[in-house]
């Protein structure tokens, strides 16, 4: 695996999400900026616009101004109309075969058929946009509407795609965003772990399940260094206010832990739909005081974050493999989270953190409670989890695999194999990885 890109690619890679850049996805903003470092061009679209809220600093602020963006010139009759008569132009067959695509992979009901055909109505906009740039591979983060979008703007433009996918929510309506069918089209797959990579496996014709890798989302880990600054009774919270999370069961088991340590505070970094309800909650239980709201905050603000708190608590219903466990593991911290999907592939429990049954208040606060009570073992599980983060997670070498992966797939070489062997890649300067095959 090269750490640097060691062919000249005849054109720009184009990333496409739904939303670009987000507050909660900094992960794709460091993934372009790693493959720009290694030599790649990358163009950044979106279907459309974020509010001003995710643009929470200057990274996001400088993506956002270099992205393309969608809806803003579908919104123009004009240029949605040129574009559809240049692509129609081109090539007559491409664009009704795409067409029929939509219509063919659209879930059932008229609803579903009509945002199907303004995914349509997207693609032709995007693959327009892809010709007119030099674009010779499109990858798409968030495997939902917009890897449809790139699904048929590839149909439109021939321009090969690939995509990124996460879950978990996508595998509970696989059919319903046809995995099956966007695997077949896609040059490759690139899935965030091994469980992600099993549920692909299992929605996909086992033909196409060579090409699926698996890459790590990975951090930086040198941007969590520092001293840290912590008084043995703060908790983090960092991600989506939202149900999945389990929030409430967080407060559920804060309850029961306040009483033996009454200075515990527990700070929840992120926004979402149940902000207000959250806060109602925590008022209710008699936590006003031990729980702060801090909102969006930037990655430097996060990181400041992670390094003046004691542990990260994470007690979701469903999850990925969360990036927000492999920053605060990068940062020394322990964790506590659920035990489902892919996080025991990156938090070994009882060795950088402790897993619990998701859903289980009582679980939740034993573990919090074991923690707090054991400051040898905090430190000792963090040690591990930086470990296990700068090995095996570190963005750096994910982004160089990727960039091979790019590399193979463009220009025809053979397959490269699920992922690399990492023993040696935390201490090499370069990374030169046997390939698993």
């Amino acid at each position: 695996m090269r750490a640097q890109a060691d062919r000249v690619l005849p054109g720009p890679i184009a990333y496409l999400t739904g939303e670009y850049p987000r507050a909660t996805d900094t992960f794709i903003q460091r993934e372009v900026v790693a493959l720009r470092r290694q030599g790649f061009e990358v163009l950044t679209c979106s279907v459309r616009k974020t509010g001003s809220e995710h643009h929470v600093g200057p990274e996001q602020r400088e993506e956002a101004r270099g992205t393309f963006y969608i809806l803003s010139r579908a919104r123009s009759p004009l240029r949605l109309a040129r574009d559809h008569l240049k692509a129609f132009a081109a090539s007559p067959s491409r664009y009704f075969s795409a067409l029929k695509l939509a219509v063919r992979t659209s879930p059932p009901g008229l609803k579903a058929l009509t945002y199907q055909l303004f995914y349509f109505l997207e693609a032709v906009v995007l693959a327009e946009h892809l010709k007119r740039e030099g674009v010779v591979h499109l990858h798409n983060h968030i495997a939902t509407a917009s890897c449809t979008v790139a699904m048929l703007a590839s149909e439109i433009s021939g321009v090969p795609y690939s995509f990124t996918i996460h879950g978990p929510g996508i595998f509970f309506e696989p059919m319903h965003w046809r995995i099956d069918e966007k695997t077949a089209r896609a040059s490759f797959v690139s899935c965030i772990s091994d469980f992600c990579r099993s549920q692909v496996m299992m929605f996909s014709d086992r033909r196409h399940w060579d090409k699926l890798h698996i890459v790590h989302c990975g951090v930086e880990p040198e941007r969590y260094d520092g001293a840290r600054n912590t008084s043995g009774h703060r908790l983090l919270f960092v991600g989506r206010l939202a149900g999945v999370k389990g929030i409430s069961v967080l407060f559920q088991a804060l309850e029961q832990v306040v009483r033996r340590f009454p200075g515990l505070h527990l700070t929840l970094i992120g926004d979402g739909p149940e902000r207000e309800d959250l806060e109602r909650e925590a008022g209710a239980r008699g936590l006003a005081g031990a729980v702060s709201f801090a909102g969006y905050r930037s990655q430097a603000e996060v990181a400041k974050a992670l390094r003046e708190t004691d542990m990260l608590v994470l007690p979701s219903f469903a999850e990925g493999v969360p990036v927000v466990l492999m920053e605060a593991m990068a940062a020394g911290l322990p964790i506590i989270s659920s035990r489902v999907a892919g996080i025991p592939e990156l938090v070994e429990d009882g060795v950088s953190g402790l897993l619990v049954p998701p859903g289980d208040a009582d679980a939740v606060a034993s573990a919090i409670s074991e923690l707090l009570a054991d400051p040898a073992l905090r430190v000792s599980m963090g040690e591990r989890g930086r470990a296990k983060v700068v090995s095996e997670f570190n963005l750096k070498y994910e982004a160089a695999w990727l960039g091979e992966l790019f590399q193979a797939y463009i220009f025809g070489l053979p397959n490269p194999g699920k992922q690399p062997l990492r023993e040696h890649c935390a201490r090499a300067d370069r990374v030169q990885c046997r390939i698993d095959r």
